[in-house]
């Protein structure tokens, strides 16, 4: 089943669930729009690649507003989008473990031969399409600095 198919049969069933699958519901229906939107401007239909990568920056746009909200005290929009999260990772590939990110950039420095910081231009190249959609640009770039860090101490 593609991605289309299981938003529209989750949309069904989240409308059927009334009251318990109100936010489902309304964050399948934020989705469903974004992709809509997307293939009016493309003015063809998404690959399954390209709905991943909609649904991947839904889901980013609310880690970064995230702690906004929580410096701001607001606990209730917190925990909302927290849930909302929760929906969107659902639809997308299981996301990468810090251990098993840490293993493909260990790999992406033996490979480049990188030395430094000033050689996380070409791990991140290396690693970006390896982490694509399964996890946190952030994340990634974070691990990276301090990995390259941490090496150029040693040296």
């Amino acid at each position: 089943m593609g991605m289309t198919e299981r938003l529209n049969e989750d949309l069904k069933a989240a409308m059927k669930a009334r009251e318990e699958g109100k936010l489902r519901l309304s964050v399948i229906r934020m989705a469903k729009a974004a992709i809509k939107n997307q293939e009016i401007q493309k003015s063809q239909p998404l690959t399954e690649e390209e709905i991943l990568q909609i649904i991947s920056k839904e889901l980013k746009m609310r880690r970064d507003i995230l702690p906004e909200y929580e410096k701001a005290g607001r606990s209730e929009s917190v925990e909302t989008i927290q849930a909302e999260m929760e929906i969107l990772l659902e639809y997308l590939p299981k996301q990468l473990t810090e251990e098993e990110i840490l293993a493909l950039i260990r790999n992406a420095v033996r490979e480049t031969g990188a030395q430094g910081p000033a050689d996380m231009g070409k791990v991140m190249g290396k690693l970006s399409p390896l982490t694509k959609g399964q996890a946190d640009g952030k994340v990634v770039s974070a691990l990276v600095k301090q990995e390259l860090s941490g090496r150029e101490a040693a040296d």
